[in-house]
């Protein structure tokens, strides 16, 4: 599961303060996004809603905002192990993360794309330990094992409670030095935006980063993603520590 209808829509739905009116009562805001997935097809422009072509200047961006945080790269941040979260068929985890860590777990709400993930990743699925079929409200990881949690156009699929929950769980999940990583949508203006095809919403920057501290960590970095077409949606990468 990574990114989906990445165009900004005037017809989503809208609310203005919080989640508390949105039709996402319950599991039903979680199953709808599963049948949505289970829809899609396990490959590139399945997992970017159409958008491959914007895959080599994310990842590049992705890179060079990463990097700095690593040890390689003269930050704190060990290389050992990532946790690709959300990690449809590994795109995120073949070219982004298993060029720059030893070992890679991935987590994927969709049986379809864990199905599909080895094969698309090729020779170096080796080096992919653990592939979890899993929401990620239901997921925690083993404490202390990684030492970057990558979260990327998936915590729209959370709801605000469940979003701050799993980023409490991933805190313990880090190594030493560990951070987590966000890369997501962000809206404009002061209300989300609520997709019902893919049950998401896009949170404007002013909720996420509240959303994010509410977990009792730190944003230590945080940048807008550069290079990608007009008609979509603004897109930070933040990285926490704590």
């Amino acid at each position: 599961m990574e990114d989906q209808h990445m165009e900004e829509k005037a017809e989503a739905g809208k609310v203005e303060d919080s989640e508390a009116d949105l039709p996402v009562k319950d599991q039903k805001f979680y199953t709808d996004a599963k049948e949505y997935w289970d829809s899609v097809n396990p490959t590139i422009d399945g997992m970017l809603g159409g958008y491959a072509k914007i895959s080599p200047t994310d990842i590049n961006g992705s890179r060079a905002f990463m990097r700095p945080l690593l040890k390689i790269g003269g930050g704190k941040t060990g290389t050992q192990r990532a946790l690709d979260c959300g990690a449809g068929i590994g795109r995120i985890t073949k070219r982004l993360l298993l060029p720059m860590f030893e070992t890679v777990d991935m987590v994927e709400l969709s049986q379809k794309f864990c199905d599909a993930a080895r094969e698309f990743i090729g020779k170096d699925s080796s080096r992919v330990d653990r592939i979890k079929c899993c929401g990620l409200q239901d997921f925690t990881p083993e404490p202390g094992r990684y030492d970057v949690i990558w979260c990327q156009w998936v915590l729209s699929h959370l709801r605000d409670d469940d979003l701050v929950a799993f980023l409490r769980r991933c805190q313990m999940g880090l190594a030493k030095n560990g951070v987590i990583i966000v890369k997501e949508n962000i809206g404009q203006g002061d209300s989300l935006c609520f997709d019902e095809q893919d049950s998401s919403f896009v949170r404007t920057r002013d909720h996420m980063e509240k959303v994010l501290l509410k977990s009792g960590m730190e944003i230590i970095r945080q940048e807008k993603q550069k290079g990608f077409p007009k008609d979509i949606f603004s897109v930070y990468m933040y990285a926490l520590w704590g």
